[in-house]
C-alpha cells in the first residue's frame, strides 16, 4: 500500500491540530479532571478497561484531551501504559474477600449473604430529569456523605460465590488452571488456540459494544442456549504484592473497583449431568461487558461453527486501538491505489467496447 504526502504538509498538520482547541473553545467554563472522574464514572471505568491501565485520573484527563471520544481516550491511555515500567506483579486476588457494593443473582433467590441491590439504573423510568441542569453539586455531596455516615456497617462480612454450593453437590467443575503462568498478552504475541487467561485478558480489553454485539448474537440463536446470570458482583478488591521475593510476606498496596460476572449454561450434549460456567472480570463498573465476556468465554470453550464460537475471529477485531486505527486508516492517502483500480475498471470498459 502507498501513501503520499498530504497537501500542504507539515504546516497544514499543525493547523488541523490547531482547530482541535477551536472546538473547546466554545464556553469559557471549564470541566475539572476531578468532575469527569466522579461525575461520569462509568465512563471513566470504560475507558480503563479497555486500555488496560487502572487510574482513573489519567482516564479523566485522557477523555478532556479527546472531547470525550472513547476510542481516541482509548488510544492515549494505552500509549501512555507502555512507557510504564513494570515493578512488581500482583498476588492472585481472591474475590470471595471483595468488599462488595453491588451483587444479584438471576439464577437463586436467597443466596448466601445475601442480595445487594447496589447502585444501578436498572429499575430507573430512563425519563431525562430536567432538574440536574439546576442541581447543586456541592449540597447533593454533602448530602451523601451525611447518609454515608449514618449508615457505615459495624462489620464488612464477606459473601461467598453462588458457585461454591454447586461445586459442592458436583453439578459444576472446578476449573483446573494447571498451575499454569498466566500468559500476558501485553509482553507476548496471542497465539492460536489461546489458552483460557489469553482469552480472558483480550476479552477484558476489549471494545464493550463489539463483545456486546457478539454476545448478543449468541443470544438471538447463533450460538448457544440462554445463559443464566449465577452471579454479579460489583466491588473492591485488595492488592498485595510480594515482599523481597519472599512468597509468605506480602504488601498491601491499594484496592480497585471491579466488576465480576458467573454465567451458567447447559454443558456440552455428552454430560448433561452438569452445567457449565463462563467468567467476565472488568476494571469497574461495566456490568454489560462481564456479562458479555462471560457469555463468550464459555461460547468460546464450546467452540462451533457461529461468528461467536469462532476464537480467532472473536480475539483478533475486538481490540479497541486495533478496530478503529485500521478503519481511520481509510481516511489517509491511499492516491496511488485508488488509481491503479481506476485504470483496471478503465482497461475493461474499454476492452468490452472493443
Amino acid at each position: 500500500m502507498a501513501y503520499v504526502a498530504v497537501s500542504g504538509g507539515k504546516e497544514a498538520i499543525e493547523e488541523s491540530i490547531k482547530l482541535l482547541d477551536f472546538y473547546k473553545s466554545g464556553t469559557d467554563k471549564d470541566v475539572e479532571i476531578e468532575a469527569i472522574e466522579n461525575k461520569l464514572s462509568l465512563l471513566v471505568d470504560r475507558v480503563m478497561s479497555e486500555a488496560g491501565l487502572y487510574s482513573q485520573t489519567y482516564a479523566a484527563l485522557a477523555l478532556k484531551q479527546c472531547e470525550g471520544s472513547m476510542e481516541e481516550a482509548v488510544f492515549l491511555l494505552r500509549a501512555y501504559r507502555s512507557t510504564l515500567t513494570r515493578n512488581h506483579y500482583t498476588n492472585t486476588v481472591n474475590t470471595e474477600d471483595m468488599r462488595i457494593v453491588r451483587r444479584i443473582s438471576a439464577a437463586f433467590k436467597d443466596i448466601p449473604g445475601g442480595q445487594i441491590l447496589g447502585a444501578t439504573y436498572d429499575y430507573t423510568h430512563r425519563l431525562i430529569n430536567f432538574d440536574k441542569s439546576k442541581e447543586p453539586p456541592a449540597e447533593l455531596r454533602q448530602a451523601m456523605l451525611n447518609m454515608l455516615e449514618a449508615q457505615i456497617p459495624e462489620e464488612i462480612i464477606p459473601c461467598p460465590r453462588v458457585s461454591d454450593e454447586l461445586k459442592k453437590e458436583g453439578l459444576i467443575d472446578n476449573y483446573n488452571p494447571n498451575d499454569q503462568h498466566p500468559h500476558d498478552i501485553t509482553m507476548n504475541m496471542l497465539e492460536f488456540p489461546a489458552d483460557r487467561s489469553a482469552r480472558l485478558q483480550t476479552l477484558a480489553r476489549a471494545d464493550t459494544g463489539f463483545i456486546s454485539g457478539l454476545a448478543y448474537s449468541s443470544l438471538r440463536g447463533f450460538g448457544q442456549v440462554h445463559p443464566t446470570v449465577g452471579e454479579l458482583r460489583c466491588g473492591y478488591v485488595e492488592l498485595y504484592v510480594t515482599y523481597l521475593s519472599d512468597d509468605n510476606e506480602s504488601i498491601y498496596i491499594g484496592e480497585i473497583l471491579i466488576t465480576e460476572v458467573e454465567c451458567f449454561n447447559s454443558a456440552d450434549d455428552k454430560d448433561q449431568l452438569k452445567l457449565a460456567v463462563g467468567y467476565g472480570a472488568v476494571f469497574g463498573r461495566n456490568e454489560t461487558k462481564a456479562i458479555s465476556m462471560a457469555v463468550i468465554d464459555r461460547e468460546l470453550d464450546n467452540g462451533g461453527l457461529y461468528p461467536v464460537q469462532n476464537e480467532e475471529f472473536v480475539l483478533t477485531h475486538g481490540d479497541s486501538l486495533e478496530m478503529n486505527g485500521f478503519i481511520s486508516h481509510l481516511k489517509l492517502p491511499h492516491y496511488v491505489t485508488f488509481q491503479s483500480k481506476l485504470d483496471a475498471v478503465r482497461k475493461t470498459r474499454r476492452v468490452e467496447r472493443e
